[in-house]
């Protein structure tokens, strides 16, 4: 049985992985963030967005960038404001999401 956490992830939509799979990191990451934006502030999506545009600003040597919207993302995963259980570590979205061939 799939964690429940791993079950309310933000799915990624494909034309994001298929730039990012591409070798188009700017284009992905623009696509990321109008889609972080398209969720509210705060919440578990944007969150796991703002996370998956932080470590491809890293992929992109954008380091100092990345690392402030991994720690935005990483706040709000340990303490969700609508009171959801923090995500665990181990299901943080990591590149691997962005993979093309991705089942969600």
């Amino acid at each position: 049985m799939a964690h429940p956490q791993r079950i309310n992830r933000v799915i990624v939509p494909d034309e994001i992985r298929l730039a990012f799979a591409e070798g188009q990191e700017r284009h992905a990451l623009t696509l990321l963030l109008r889609e972080r934006d398209r969720h509210a502030a705060g919440s578990r999506a944007w969150a796991e967005l703002e996370r998956l545009s932080g470590l491809v600003m890293i992929h992109m040597l954008r380091e100092v960038e990345g690392t402030f919207a991994l720690e935005r993302a990483d706040t709000l995963l340990d303490a969700l404001p609508d009171g959801t259980p923090p995500v665990r570590r181990e299901d943080r979205p990591t590149l691997a999401w962005l993979d093309a061939d991705q089942e969600d």
